[in-house]
This record gives C-alpha cells, structure tokens and sequence, in this order.
C-alpha cells in the first residue's frame, strides 16, 4: 500500500468492517528482534485503534522467518482464528541464503492462506541492509506492522 511518498504506512479507511469481534493471531520471528518487536507494536496498535480488542489478539513467536509458515498454519488451523499476520525480517547477506528464505516465506504463507481460506498476511521486510529496516519498522517509511495489520482488516471486509 505504499504511496507516491514511499510511506508504507498510508492506506485508506474505506469500506472497514467492524473487527471487534474478530481474533487475529500475530506470528512474529525472533531474528531481528529490533525491528520484528517495532512491527508488532505497530500492528497490535493500529489493530486497536480500528477496533480490535485486545484479549482477541494474540501473539505467538517463532525463531525466525522460515518458522512463520508453520507458525501460521497452526493459528490458521484454529476456527477461533479469523486472520494471521506475519511479522520478519530477512537481511540480505554475502550468500544466496536471503533468496531462499525470502521465497519460502513468501511461497509458504501463500500456500496457507489458500489452504484454509483465510487471510494470512505476508509482514516480513526484504531489505538489504539493516538501515533499510529500521526505516520500515517506525522509521522515515512509516511502519510495515501497520500495513500488515490494515491488510488483514481490510481482506476480513473483502
């Protein structure tokens, strides 16, 4: 939902239904802890202040990326469950690594949202150095946590 001004935290208010009843699980990678912990607080935020109620909320950790994937199966396997947003991120290093992790999160998260038909959002950063993720976790391009949680109020009001 990026804007003109790369601000990855605008997005429209239009046509959001009323999530107060809704349960969202959180799934959050522990690698990079600095800027994974920035994403959930701006998606538990920006969950609240659409109306989310915070003992409906809940928040489930997984060392690292890749993990999202099952971690997310799990939640979605739950029927309490109405949406699951995933939150990482993958640092490009020397290696070809980064390419694989990026592909299987990405791939996998997927693979889960048609699976249970549910919306399984993909809040991981893909950046190349760690300036870029600080920038996209509460930085100067907003925060990737609120974008991620809009995104699944916004697929809930499909």
């Amino acid at each position: 939902m990026a804007s003109n001004q790369k601000n990855l935290s605008t997005y429209s208010y239009k046509n959001l239904k009323d999530i107060s009843k809704s349960n969202f699980a959180i799934v959050v990678s522990e690698w990079n802890d600095e800027i994974t912990g920035s994403l959930y607080a701006g998606a538990l935020q920006t969950l609240i202040n659409n109306g989310a109620k915070e003992k409906n909320i809940v928040r489930k950790d997984v060392p690292g990326s890749y993990e999202l994937v099952l971690g997310a199966q799990w939640m979605a396997s739950k029927k309490s469950i109405d949406a699951v947003i995933c939150l990482g991120c993958v640092i490009q290093g020397e290696t070809r690594h980064f390419d694989f992790i990026c592909h299987a999160v990405a791939q996998g998260l997927n693979d889960v949202a048609l699976k249970y038909n549910k919306p399984i959002i993909f809040g991981v950063l893909t950046t190349d150095n760690h300036s870029q993720a600080l920038d996209r976790a509460g930085g100067k391009y907003g925060n990737k946590g609120d974008e991620a949680a809009i995104t699944a109020i916004k697929m809930l009001s499909f």
